[in-house]
């Protein structure tokens, strides 16, 4: 399906420059360093420098096999910033120095429907993953971030107007901020409308951010009490703890968009019950087991809806990215050497990081590489 400009497998591996990488072999073994190869930028691409390198939850899925068809060895990282180093002859849209991001997808059929209108996240034939997709390049699968390098067509490459000191917060707007830009742009979130953000985690956090830069009354939503300031601190006009039925029952009906950023089975009518006539709940956490079927009568006698929404495409996370700048708005991270990841990865599950890990990639020179 890719639609890069490659040379042939011969020219491909005299060009090939090894770079080092944090990643695993399989899913039961821990992360470790490793040498990957990077393909040198062919007519249309871009290559970058890896300055920093987001830590999603996704990630943590795909390398430990908690999602089905992860191919080994797997690099995760679709949270990337750094600097383009070189282009190709036939791109155009970037110079060496640039900063740049790339985010989680690089390539799409770009021809059906969905990436004709720009929206590549839904390509009718799949996207590219920036790890974990079939790609020309070794090992016959794309290598994320958590890696010194990456080469990717100029189309699938975002620029980055944030000042430099603030690159490593800037990371996470490539998936956390852009997986809820995108419905909040989509369901028309701004003035007068009253938008809840269920869950203050990597996510939500953004969601709460930009839902309040966007002009809508932002309510956040947590099952902890302790949580109640800081929601408050990033932007939430009212926090509502979930546990408490009467705190919720007082917001019945109120509310004409809600986004639910929970990667956990739980109760969807909790928050559907919420929702004005004409109001929707809108997925985007993807959690390991379905949740239980939502009560019908309470959607159709209010017209409500409980809907979807996958990143964004180039256009929209470009348009995300300008925004974010333009408001002073970056996520709250906390920056690891790439040896602590696997810690990372532990505290991520007990939901201990405010509100992202973001790997610094220079400690990648520091590292014994694996021969």
């Amino acid at each position: 399906m890719s639609t890069l400009a490659e040379p042939g497998p011969a020219q491909t591996r005299q060009s090939d420059v090894k770079v080092k990488a944090y990643g695993a072999f399989a899913a039961d073994q821990p992360l470790e360093p490793l040498d990957i190869d990077r393909r040198a930028a062919g007519p249309r691409d871009v290559e970058i420098e890896i300055a920093f390198c987001g830590v999603c939850h996704s990630d943590l899925h795909t390398v430990r096999s908690e999602w089905e068809g992860t191919l080994y060895p797997c690099v995760p990282g679709h949270e990337i910033v750094g600097h383009v180093t070189a282009v190709g002859s036939a791109a155009g849209k970037f110079k060496v120095g640039d900063t740049v991001g790339v985010g989680c997808l690089v390539d799409s059929c770009r021809t059906c429907s969905a990436c004709e209108e720009g929206l590549e996240q839904y390509c009718t034939g799949g996207f590219t993953g920036t790890y974990n997709g079939s790609t020309q390049d070794p090992p016959g699968h794309t290598l994320g971030g958590y890696s010194q390098r990456i080469t990717v067509d100029e189309d699938f490459v975002l620029r980055i107007s944030h000042p430099p000191e603030q690159l490593a917060a800037v990371a996470p707007l490539l998936c956390a901020g852009i997986t809820t830009y995108s419905p909040l742009r989509h369901w028309n979130a701004g003035s007068g409308k009253k938008v809840g953000i269920v869950g203050i985690g990597g996510l939500g956090h953004m969601g709460v951010k930009l839902a309040h830069a966007m002009g809508a009354h932002t309510v956040a939503f947590t099952t902890s009490e302790s949580k109640r300031e800081d929601a408050l601190r990033l932007g939430a006009d009212e926090v509502i703890v979930s546990r408490d039925a009467e705190e919720m029952a007082a917001h019945a009906e109120t509310f004409d968009f809600i986004i639910d950023t929970i990667a956990a089975s739980h109760d969807l009518d909790t928050f559907t019950q919420l929702l004005k006539r004409d109001g929707t709940l809108c997925l985007v956490g993807a959690p390991e087991h379905p949740h239980p079927s939502p009560g019908v009568g309470g959607l159709i006698f209010r017209r409500r809806s409980i809907a979807g929404s996958l990143i964004g495409g180039l256009a929209e996370t470009q348009e995300m990215l300008d925004f974010c700048a333009e408001n002073e708005i970056v996520s709250d991270v906390e920056i690891i050497p790439a040896q602590a990841i696997e810690e990372a990865y532990e505290r991520m599950v007990r939901s201990d990081v405010k509100y992202r890990f973001v790997i610094d990639i220079a400690s990648l020179g520091g590292a014994d590489q694996a021969s």
